[in-house]
């Protein structure tokens, strides 16, 4: 919403707090120069929820994308230092926090879901980890995922929707295990190659899978 007492930035951080931006290809460079890294990312698979400012509301993505991380179980930007209300990359910030004006959105809205990166953008071809993905895409299908949530308010039999879910939280934690042990791939990175958890995605449904 265009804030019409207001023409410049005052730093107050609501921006950043919301999250972190999406990934388009023009920030490749800055990948490449190490101000932000593949640990700093999250990927958001094809058919999660995720805020759409178009249409102000949560709505299923219909691609797959690259954000910054947030902090913890919080979406506020990982580059945000909120003691000093300041971007800590800001002379390499990525193409839409330069774009963002919250007085007048018009810009950063133009580039929303254009031309944006995937995971396959910024893996070398022929690391192991592309086939790792192939596996969990397969093995841990987010449609599916959201099919079984919302057959939970509808379905006479629920145990058998909750066994289901259990057993794709159970793959997804299998595959994340064995990324880290044998290809040794960090916890941090993981969130990259493999998206949020299940489990997470699960508990923002208040579902809890023991």
């Amino acid at each position: 919403m265009q804030n019409n007492k207001r023409d410049s930035c005052i730093r107050c951080g609501t921006c950043c707090v919301k999250g972190g931006p999406t990934l388009h290809h023009e920030d490749k460079d800055i990948l490449r120069a190490g101000y932000v890294r593949h640990e700093h990312l999250v990927t958001i698979r094809k058919g999660e929820l995720m805020f759409d400012p178009r249409v102000n509301a949560l709505c299923p993505t219909d691609r797959e994308m690259i954000k910054i991380r947030g902090k913890g179980s919080r979406w506020t930007c990982r580059f945000f230092d909120e003691a000093n209300s300041t971007c800590t990359i800001y002379e390499h910030r990525l193409l839409e926090c330069r774009l963002l004006k919250c007085w007048d959105p018009a810009e950063l809205l133009s580039v929303i879901g254009k031309d944006t990166i995937v995971r396959a953008d910024i893996i070398n071809p022929g690391d192991p980890v592309l086939a790792l993905i192939a596996a969990h895409e397969q093995e841990c299908p987010v449609h599916e995922v959201n099919e079984l949530i919302e057959g939970l308010s509808t379905a006479a039999d629920n145990a058998t929707i909750l066994a289901r879910l259990t057993h794709l939280t159970r793959q997804d934690q299998a595959i994340r295990a064995y990324a880290v042990s044998e290809l040794g791939l960090s916890m941090e990175y993981s969130f990259f190659v493999f998206g949020r958890p299940l489990s997470q995605i699960l508990s923002a449904h208040g579902i809890s899978i023991r």
